[in-house]
């Protein structure tokens, strides 16, 4: 589970302690720190990567919505004010919630979720977009290769082939060790010697799977989970 680090920014004492309560209470926050005023706040979101902030709208010195403003890259915002006339142009700052005081545990509940559900696709996204690439070392560097980009893979004695569109790597590399980096949803292992991007194959005949301009053989102890794979 993910926890996911969180500030309180609110100067009222009772309601600071009601947050404070429900964050401690809840398996997937961690409060990092409670500040009395935006500006109090503000050295500490330039340190450290704060994905959520609990907001009081009406502050000293600076409102919660002028402190928004101010922030080029802000985290998530949940509001929270006594004044349900500030709700409008809180959403209109692209806010999570808005809790209005006193709220419950279970509104509180309800908005969490909503930001913990923003948190959670972003990292998805963050995933999906590491996984369009993997890192190759040859020639005495380090290339990031595009998989989109990938052919198949030969085995040349103790070194590895990799053919892209851009031209071929060598790597120093096991075969086994190359397929368990690549996707299996998008690679499939289909002799002792290639791995082939699925994406590539123009048909299958015979023992040979034809990619553009290459034929590759498939061997015979591959040919079942090969089939499967294509079926799917």
């Amino acid at each position: 589970m993910n926890r996911y680090k969180c500030v309180i920014i609110e100067d009222e004492p009772l309601a600071q302690n009601v947050l404070i309560k429900y964050i401690a209470d809840h398996p997937s926050l961690e409060l990092i720190v409670v500040c009395n005023d935006a500006l109090e706040a503000q050295p500490i979101l330039a340190h450290q990567k704060i994905p959520l902030i609990f907001l009081d709208i009406n502050l000293p010195k600076l409102s919660g919505i002028n402190f928004i403003k101010t922030l080029l890259h802000p985290p998530l915002i949940i509001f929270t004010t006594a004044y349900p006339e500030y709700a409008v142009e809180g959403f209109e700052l692209n806010a999570v919630d808005y809790l209005l005081k006193p709220f419950s545990i279970e509104r509180f509940l309800k908005a969490v979720n909503r930001a913990i559900e923003k948190l959670n696709a972003g990292n998805n996204e963050t995933a999906e977009n590491k996984s369009l690439h993997i890192f190759l070392k040859s020639d005495k560097k380090i290339h990031k290769v595009d998989l989109n980009c990938i052919q198949y893979i030969e085995a040349i004695g103790d070194y590895m082939k990799v053919v892209t569109d851009d031209g071929q790597l060598i790597v120093n590399e096991t075969m086994k060790k190359l397929q368990e980096d690549l996707p299996s949803g998008d690679f499939i292992r289909v002799h002792k010697s290639f791995i082939i991007s699925r994406n590539r194959i123009r048909f299958i005949e015979g023992n040979y799977i034809q990619l553009d301009g290459k034929s590759i053989p498939i061997g015979a102890t591959y040919r079942t989970d090969v089939l499967s794979r294509i079926d799917k």
